[in-house]
């Protein structure tokens, strides 16, 4: 299994960005999927996640109404829309596979595959 994460950069508060998660060497209808953030110095934390058909999609508090998570079955991909960013959402990005379909969205322990990460910075 191989989750590739890409898109991140820098770019000024306020800016945007879509990170994508090409997803491979699994059965990706039957993966929940999320991102997760790092930011120096913290603990990982959830940012979004969307359910098997993509019907439902779930969100941190602190990113509700700013970002947007979608996924392209064809492609096997899961993107993440991110609006206006600010400087405290500058952190790797990680996407997450989860065969599990429980309640417990945003519990890292519970994803068994993670891609590699993806930095974003925003500015001041």
């Amino acid at each position: 299994v191989q989750l590739q994460a890409f898109g991140g950069g820098l770019v000024q508060t306020g800016g945007s960005l879509r990170l994508s998660c090409a997803a491979s060497g699994l059965t990706f209808g039957l993966y929940r999927m999320a991102w997760f953030r790092q930011a120096p110095g913290k603990e990982r934390e959830f940012v979004a996640a969307i359910s098997r058909s993509g019907s439902s999609t779930y969100y941190a508090d602190s990113v509700k109404g700013q970002f947007t998570m979608s996924r392209d079955s064809a492609k096997n991909t899961v993107y993440l829309q991110m609006n206006s960013l600010k400087p405290e959402d500058t952190a790797v990005y990680y996407c997450a596979a989860s065969a599990s379909s429980d309640v417990y969205y945003s519990r890292s322990q519970n994803y068994g595959y993670w891609g590699q990460g993806t930095e974003v910075t925003v500015s001041s």
